[in-house]
């Protein structure tokens, strides 16, 4: 039957064509779609480790759930051995310490509240790669008394890099303690929100003006980003003993969790569309070349084949056309994912972002076997109500189409 069936699609050129250009561009059009939501999933996931949370982040217990309200209760006091043992991990990359505080950042003229962080500033610049500096240049070591300023922070308090500043906090004991620092640059991360409130400084800066040589955070960088699960697994094991917990990148940034499931709802919707698009297509095609055929079919009949044999048969001819069209759009589409990733796509900034980025297609292999699927299953649903139709019609009506 299946010799039959082959030798009918290729009998049948003009029909076959219409078939399998429908197929074709459904399972492409599904192939570009996933790929490229995909590229949003993983162009937002490392915007977000490379600008603000790392890959893994390590707090005492409960910081997470209150401690940005008081981090000074939260404090690690001998990170360095902590440090030591995690860095032995072959699968990080390195570790980093962060001070968090709050306090008031003066120009001279006025006074704007602000979060800070205490960064170890060379570490910080490897990390962050998805941080644009927009005026001056990145910490380093040397600067003992530098600071870096959000984009947000420089426009409200009219601060340029070289301009002096005045950092007042609260120290662990309560007294008030107030740092001077030079501007030595304004950056731009992903979050606007964050630019709007952030300043970093040099951890020993940050731990002498709160009084206390301890670190409220370890940030965890890794080789590979789809290593995270399984090295926070290994480390939570460790852990848990030392009354310590460790969040990934995706806890510590739910927006992202947000952003991923409404495009799972946006993709569902367009693969939703494409199958019913398709289903409408092949099903038109599929109807003229049955329609058109009546008359062999009945012939088939009368030399003795049974109505479900002439059923199976067209099932069988759309199944091929439905493998063959889904091969066919599966290369097409990797290879329009290949050329539209080479050249780029512009992208404008996502909401609560001023930095915009290039957007690829990436081939995912769930997507192209989601692809393929949806091509064979509405090739095979679009040949069942006229196949069936047609098998039933009566062998002297079916002969009558000859005439």
């Amino acid at each position: 039957m299946f010799k039959l069936a082959l030798r009918n699609i290729f009998r049948q050129k003009i029909h076959t064509l219409m078939t399998l250009a429908a197929v074709i561009t459904g399972v492409t059009g599904i192939i570009l779609a996933g790929g490229w939501i995909q590229d949003i999933y993983v162009q937002l996931g490392e915007a977000l480790i490379h600008s603000q949370s790392g890959h893994l982040q390590v707090y005492r217990q409960g910081y997470f759930a209150a401690g940005s309200r008081s981090p000074e209760k939260f404090l690690m006091d001998f990170p360095d051995a902590l440090k030591q043992h995690i860095t032995s991990h072959p699968e990080i990359k390195q570790v980093m310490a962060r001070l968090n505080f709050s306090g008031l950042l003066n120009n001279g003229r006025s006074d704007l509240p602000i979060i800070g962080e205490g960064v170890e500033p060379e570490l910080e610049a490897e990390l962050g790669s998805s941080v644009r500096i927009a005026a001056g240049r990145q910490l380093n070591d040397s600067d003992t008394f530098g600071i870096l300023l959000g984009k947000g922070v420089a426009q409200a308090l009219q601060l340029k890099p070289g301009d002096p500043v005045t950092l007042l906090v609260n120290t662990l004991d309560g007294a008030l303690n107030s740092l001077d620092f030079q501007v030595t640059g304004i950056f731009q991360s992903f979050s606007n929100d964050f630019d709007a409130r952030a300043v970093r400084i040099p951890l020993a800066a940050a731990q002498e003006l709160l009084g206390t040589g301890g670190v409220n955070a370890l940030v965890i960088s890794l080789q590979h980003t789809e290593e995270t699960d399984q090295v926070a697994a290994q480390l939570k094991q460790w852990l848990d003993s030392s009354e310590l917990e460790i969040k990934t990148w995706v806890e510590l940034n739910d927006f992202y969790e947000k952003t991923v499931e409404l495009y799972k709802g946006q993709f569902g919707v367009l693969q939703l569309i494409i199958l019913i698009m398709v289903l409408l297509s092949v099903a038109n095609s599929v109807n003229m070349s049955i329609f058109e055929r009546v008359g062999e079919f009945g012939t088939m009949m009368a030399l003795g084949n049974r109505s479900d044999q002439v059923f199976w048969l067209i099932i069988s001819e759309n199944l091929l056309l439905g493998l063959i069209g889904g091969g066919l759009g599966i290369y097409m589409g990797i290879l329009l994912a290949i050329i539209i990733s080479a050249i780029g796509i512009p992208m404008p900034p996502p909401p609560n972002a001023d930095i915009g980025y290039i957007a690829h297609i990436q081939i995912v292999p769930s997507v192209l076997l989601l692809a393929l699927g949806t091509g064979f299953i509405a090739t095979v649903l679009a040949s069942i109500l006229p196949a069936r139709h047609v098998s039933r019609v009566p062998v002297v009506d079916a002969l009558r189409q000859n005439i």
